[in-house]
């Protein structure tokens, strides 16, 4: 295979710039202008079976990786592409995220088909493997995280497209004898001046010898076909007709199935275990002590499928020794969280709140958020193949680079020895993207044990469900306490609020980028604005046995909560219509907040239709990832349970590139918030082990709790924004303002108890 190497110069001297991690990245660092200047194309000759394969070189690692590891980093010379055209036409987009329901893999295609002017009929997405070339331009890293798949991706993919196009029409006018402004482009084929056609898969060959351009104009928006229309997804058939192949589903010849005892409390070893009834279960082939996560230990059983690999761990006699880590009770830490509630924290936002002692009316309030699982529909996996000099892995993963390079610090081997092929999964919500890579560098220690027994071939490494949810890691629990200061007609004159919760970003890579003067970040987002608010902001960050983790929306999931109702309840107290005290509270730079709110509320006839006896409204907006979603929702309450009933979206994202996507994601980001309310919904700790396991106590919303749900778009021409999380943090506040204007009762803790508020 040739490899041609252009902009040579951005090689040596480019580099990427980490955003601020999983929070809002500037769209900016991945501008037209900026990736040129940043990136390197290549293309590769002598394609298997002919055709343009066309890429990126990303010439190193960003800001983040050379902070891990202090050694520059090295060129790579991976021919991967991120384009291939087929001789017989198709066009086959590398999609370097990983898709796990979000529609990635129908989005990313659309933006090379657009710019190629492909035949949309003939393009299909794979996924890609681990690579240096399918890094993440802002974070410096290949990841699917931070809802940055489409704004991270926009003007990259387009590029791509639109050069392996500039390329086709070279090939074209080259062969035609025209000039390349005389061919045009359409679905596929090229068209010359006097009447010759050719499609893209008879020239893709010709097309390879064509330089490919340093630079290329991209379409003007208006001129789009394929961007903003309502595109089905490519993977709905194979998924609706049970072929979607995803993690779980793979297992290769020979194979055995791995399933891990792992100690009831993080970080607790075995003392001891007695195998023999294990060993005895037909299908069994061995029981190894491994190591597990935060320097535990545990045992294997690997057997030859998964039911006698379960058998075989639920046979294990083990005694666990749990004396050296802390075992956390969720209800003393709540104690313990509230009382430093009362104390000074690290100040993350000064302000002078005298105010507050002379404030005729005042609001007091102390809210409560409980460890939350992500608890994906398919549980953990991955596929292992450990030999002496090189490592396979397939794996559903979030974080190729970080997993990668994981596998390879555990099996002592380099990462160029490791391959990472990613597995469609189903589901993560953050669970897939662990900075620890904890079940990946378990599978490889699992590996490592059955290779040091005498044994070798590809392990399959299995969480079932309870696994899932009893074996971390967590959305932190939250406590927050709120003081506010109001005058006779409810302006806020002074608000002192204080956080107290585990850090998320400590002791991860993403610490030095994410923790400031002693504040995680993540744990105050979206404390304040879009509002003019005299507000003093305080945390605490407490330390506990318990393994924390984003999940998705990450700190909005508990501050969009706190933020949204007490100005509803600021607005109660000023005895004004709640969308109209946040109109009054707006900064008036926060122009899309508006258009989403009045969006919502023109779509929802808020304010102007009568709801059904028993119902009332419930408004809430928020903006995170760079999006703003308003929800304005209907609810009631029927035999003391609260019951939603429909919900409006104003949705803010500047351009949506997949319509349909778009309505996807915000639908499922409205039931999995709406999932928070119901009664249940907490993972709690008793002597440091979880006590939730299942469904059956760990309940997520069922099809009967379902809304009507209606998505608006706002219309827009500027570069999309995160769609993947935003869609979650406003929901639960909307409903539970609903509820106060039914019941009286502001409901302070999630998930909701109407009998104890």
């Amino acid at each position: 295979m040739r490899i041609e190497w252009l902009n040579q110069e951005a090689l040596q001297h480019g580099g990427v710039t980490l955003g601020a991690a999983l929070a809002a990245v500037p769209v900016a660092v991945v501008g037209a202008a900026d990736g040129v200047s940043r990136r390197g194309f290549m293309k590769a000759g002598a394609v298997a079976g002919g055709g343009l394969m066309l890429g990126f070189f990303l010439p190193g690692a960003g800001k983040l990786a050379q902070a891990a590891d202090a050694a520059p980093a090295k060129p790579v010379y991976a021919p991967n592409a991120f384009l291939h055209i087929a001789p017989d036409n198709t066009v086959t987009v590398q999609v370097n995220r990983l898709e796990f329901g979000q529609g990635v893999q129908t989005s990313l295609p659309m933006l090379i088909a657009e710019e190629l002017d492909a035949d949309w009929s003939l393009v299909h997405g794979a996924l890609a493997p681990a690579g240096e070339q399918y890094k993440d331009a802002a974070y410096g890293m290949q990841m699917t995280g931070g809802s940055g798949s489409i704004a991270h991706s926009f003007t990259q993919y387009r590029e791509i497209g639109a050069k392996a196009r500039a390329m086709l029409v070279g090939a074209a006018a080259t062969q035609w004898k025209v000039s390349p402004d005389q061919v045009r482009a359409a679905k596929g084929v090229l068209y010359g001046p006097g009447g010759q056609k050719a499609t893209y898969g008879e020239l893709a060959d010709a097309a390879m010898r064509q330089p490919v351009p340093s630079s290329v104009k991209l379409k003007d928006p208006r001129d789009f076909v394929i961007i903003g229309q309502p595109v089905k997804r490519l993977d709905a058939a194979a998924k609706s007709t049970g072929k979607q192949q995803f993690g779980i589903d793979f297992k290769p010849p020979g194979a055995k199935v791995a399933m891990v005892a792992r100690p009831p409390v993080f970080g607790a070893k075995v003392a001891k275990f007695d195998a023999s009834k294990a060993k005895a279960i037909k299908g069994v082939l061995d029981v190894l002590e491994v190591k597990t996560d935060r320097g535990g230990s545990g045992v294997a059983v690997i057997a030859d499928g998964y039911w006698p690999a379960k058998q075989g761990r639920d046979a294990l006699v083990i005694e666990w020794d749990t004396n050296a880590v802390e075992k956390v009770s969720s209800d003393q830490q709540l104690v313990a969280f509230k009382a430093l509630a009362k104390t000074p924290g690290t100040v993350a936002r000064a302000f002078d709140v005298a105010a507050l002692s002379k404030a005729p009316k005042k609001i007091e309030a102390v809210y409560e958020f409980p460890y939350l699982a992500h608890a994906p529909m398919e549980p953990l996996n991955c596929v292992v193949d450990l030999q002496d000099d090189k490592c396979t892995m397939w794996v559903g993963s979030q974080f190729q680079t970080g997993d990668q390079a994981a596998i390879a610090a555990t099996s002592g081997l380099k990462p160029e020895q490791v391959t990472l092929h990613t597995m469609m999964a189903g589901g993560g919500f953050g669970r897939r993207a662990v900075p620890s890579s904890d079940y990946v560098v378990e599978a490889v220690n699992v590996a490592k044990a059955y290779r040091a027994a005498g044994k070798s071939g590809p392990l399959k490494l299995m969480w079932s469900r309870e696994d899932d949810i009893k074996g971390g890691y967590y959305r932190p629990s939250h406590v927050h306490r709120a003081q506010i200061g109001l005058d006779g007609k409810g302006k806020i004159l002074a608000w002192d609020h204080t956080i107290v919760g585990q850090s998320i970003m400590a002791g991860t890579p993403f610490e030095a980028f994410m923790v400031k003067n002693g504040v995680d970040g993540t744990m105050v987002e979206g404390m304040g604005e879009p509002y003019t608010l005299p507000m003093k902001l305080s945390v605490h960050t407490a330390k506990a046995n318990v393994p924390v983790l984003w999940w998705r929306s990450v700190g909005s999931t508990h501050t969009a909560f706190v933020m949204e109702t007490l100005i509803d309840e600021a607005a109660h107290v000023a005895k004004m219509d709640p969308v109209a005290y946040r109109k009054q509270l707006i900064d008036a730079k926060h122009t899309r907040h508006i258009a989403a709110l009045d969006l919502a509320v023109a779509k929802s006839g808020y304010g102007k239709k009568k709801l059904p006896k028993g119902q009332a409204w419930g408004v809430a907006m928020h903006e995170s990832f760079n999006s703003v979603v308003a929800y304005v929702v209907t609810a009631s309450v029927v035999k003391v349970a609260p019951r939603l009933h429909q919900v409006w979206a104003g949705v803010h994202c500047n351009l949506a590139v997949n319509p349909l996507t778009i309505e996807a994601q915000v639908q499922g980001a409205a039931l999995m918030a709406l999932g928070m309310t119901i009664p249940g919904a907490a993972i709690t700790l008793k002597d440091g082990v979880v006590e939730q396991q299942n469904f059956g106590d760990y309940p997520v919303p069922r099809m009967p709790d379902m809304p009507v749900i209606e998505v608006h778009l706002v219309p827009s021409g500027d570069a999309p924004t995160g769609m993947g999380e935003p869609g979650v943090p406003p929901l639960a506040p909307a409903f539970a303002n609903a509820l106060f204007a039914l019941t009286g009762k502001r409901l302070r803790k999630l998930p909701f108890d109407l009998a104890a508020a």
